[in-house]
């Protein structure tokens, strides 16, 4: 396989990628980003830890889904990822219903 394919390959395979998570997305409250990964979850706990000195996150996920082009299984009940680096948490807003008028 040349260099030339394989850019492609991983090319089709973003492109894939970026299409599943256009279409799971609504399925779920929030979006964690860590320093390796990007996730999409229902529940998410992050507890911050230290030992020593160091400050460390604990990271406890349920219900989730994994964006990395690799996995042949994106989608995981539960979720545990320890890091010293940041970690960003937004809670997804749902669109809102438009109120419906009963006659």
């Amino acid at each position: 396989m040349s260099a030339e394919d394989l850019e492609k390959y991983e090319s089709e395979m973003e492109l894939a990628l970026y299409r599943e998570y256009r279409d799971v997305v609504g399925l779920f409250s929030h979006v964690v980003e860590t320093e390796r990964r990007f996730y999409l979850c229902n529940s998410v706990d992050v507890r911050v830890r230290g030992e020593g000195g160091d400050v460390f996150f604990d990271v406890t996920m349920s219900d989730a889904w994994v964006w990395d082009i690799y996995r042949p299984a994106r989608f995981v009940k539960q979720v545990r990822v320890v890091t010293f680096k940041d970690v960003n948490i937004e809670e997804l807003a749902k669109p809102e219903m438009p109120d419906l008028e009963l006659s």
